[in-house]
């Protein structure tokens, strides 16, 4: 049985290609949002309104919270290289799309905020779709900052079993 590709005449086969190619694209840039590829940091108030309790339990009570007043503490010592290791994980979303750039251009990601551990939250907050945020943290969610390498004295097992919020 011939092929319906190859029955079609050359030019209409360029454009049959052209169209399939234009339809994979389209598919496969929704598959990267619906993983996270495109979604970008939108901040600690976006998640309060929903998340009332768990907002005022963190900054209440989490150093997270304030995480940037230990860069501030060590500033003076520190190369600008230096400084861009401590934002990776004194800051949210250091070096990806929306995030931490300075304290003058993104205030709002200057310390560990919800995102810094659930991931980029402008899907879920657009969408309130549990699937667009990371729900349930695991030891290799911790380790990404608090390795043996980095900290050695840091127990973060208490906080993850019973919650950084």
């Amino acid at each position: 049985m011939k092929s319906i590709f190859l029955s079609l005449c050359p030019p209409y086969r360029t454009t049959f290609l052209s169209v399939l190619m234009v339809l994979s694209l389209l598919m496969s840039s929704d598959a990267i949002f619906a993983q996270g590829g495109s979604q970008s940091y939108v901040g600690m108030e976006a998640c309060k309104g929903c998340h009332e309790k768990e907002y005022t339990s963190f900054t209440t009570h989490s150093k997270m919270g304030s995480s940037f007043r230990g860069i501030t503490r060590m500033k003076k010592g520190l190369t600008g290289e230096e400084m861009k290791k401590c934002y990776e994980c004194h800051t949210t979303g250091y070096g990806k799309p929306g995030g931490f750039k300075s304290e003058v251009e993104t205030p709002d990601f200057k310390n560990l905020g919800c995102e810094a551990c659930h991931g980029p939250g402008s899907g879920h907050a657009k969408s309130g779709d549990a699937k667009e945020i990371k729900r349930h943290l695991d030891a290799k969610d911790c380790e990404a900052c608090h390795a043996k390498d980095r900290v050695a004295a840091f127990n973060y097992k208490p906080l993850l079993f019973g919650g950084a919020h």
